[in-house]
């Protein structure tokens, strides 16, 4: 079903998803400044916890991906097998180490195959206390709020090993000082007890993720698609302040579908992901050329679906969001 464009709820956002990602190994210190000197308005990273009970960025727990944490002869024996949100995974993972031992790791490109390894080995992995401190460092430089939008991953997972991440979280955002909804903060969760949970700790708006396929981890839902229909939004606006769907789901085909209006009527934001330049990833209308890593029209992309009203959106390359955002929203 389509549906005419909807007028945002909000002025749209820029998301520099885990930090300029398509320019710097992701969440690093590194990648987020860069990010905010293109003149991103958010910064994104996920949180994961060490052994030691502190929070990190990383895109999962296991690290070998992001890391050079396989060349370190010291930690050959944490290599290991676990069952997380129902799927085997082999490799290194945060909540095995100190928050210490983590920052003896360098960051590495996640996607050599498409992407510059020329910055591997230079950045650590950064604490949820150090991505604050730089937004709140880079709001005085610039005059700019630059706020976080934290994603608590496998929540259910860390809480049942005893590591849960929902109250380090909060206790972390009380001190910086941020409690309420117009703190510059947004929390985001593929699960849904959790941000239920949240719901009753916190003011901070809460952004409920959802994918094309599958479901809650937790089981809270039988599948996202049912949770994106007009009665189910209902449902996630008791407890969210928004939705961050993957970009496909605003499309069928090439014709849009009626998502965003119907999260709109629902008073919801919201926030698709993720924007990437390389031809793998943008939409096939979009793409240039048959080279994956050659980067095709993804501004065209994202002015397609500012088009239908979102709110604000996920991008690993955030010059040329901000660029298309203020041609759209602003034009000159």
């Amino acid at each position: 079903m389509s549906a005419e464009p909807t007028t945002p709820l909000s002025p749209p956002i820029v998301i520099a998803h885990r930090g300029a990602s398509g320019e710097r190994p992701e969440h690093t210190l590194a990648a987020y400044d860069l990010a905010i000197r293109e003149g991103a308005d958010v910064i994104e990273p996920d949180l994961v916890p060490t052994k030691d009970g502190h929070l990190v960025a990383r895109h999962e727990n296991e690290i070998s991906g992001t890391t050079d944490v396989a060349s370190h002869p010291e930690f050959a024996d944490r290599r290991t097998t676990k069952t997380i949100d129902g799927q085997s995974e082999t490799g290194w993972f945060t909540e095995d180490f100190t928050l210490a031992e983590l920052k003896t790791l360098r960051a590495r490109e996640r996607l050599p195959q498409l992407r510059s390894t020329a910055y591997d080995g230079q950045f650590e992995i950064p604490t949820l206390e150090e991505i604050i401190a730089l937004a709140k460092q880079r709001t005085k430089d610039t005059g700019r709020t630059i706020s976080i939008y934290p994603e608590t991953k496998h929540p259910t997972y860390f809480a049942g090993i005893g590591k849960g991440t929902d109250a380090p979280l909060i206790a972390a955002l009380t001190k910086a000082g941020w409690t309420t909804a117009d703190a510059p903060v947004f929390i985001q969760s593929f699960e849904v007890k959790n941000l239920q949970h949240l719901k009753t700790m916190t003011g901070i708006r809460l952004i409920q993720l959802v994918a094309a396929e599958g479901g809650p981890a937790d089981g809270a839902a039988p599948d996202y698609a049912r949770m994106m229909t007009p009665e189910g939004l209902k449902r996630v606006a008791t407890y969210a302040w928004g939705i961050g769907p993957d970009k496909a789901m605003l499309w069928s085909g090439d014709t849009p579908t009626s998502l965003v209006a119907d999260a709109h009527r629902a008073g919801l934001r919201v926030h698709p992901w993720t924007y990437r330049a390389e031809n793998y990833f943008v939409r096939p209308a979009f793409r240039r050329g048959s080279d994956p890593k050659t980067h095709g029209d993804v501004a065209g992309e994202i002015r397609a679906a500012l088009g239908q009203g979102i709110d604000g959106f996920f991008t690993d390359f955030p010059q040329i969001g901000v660029d298309t955002r203020n041609a759209v929203v602003r034009p000159r």
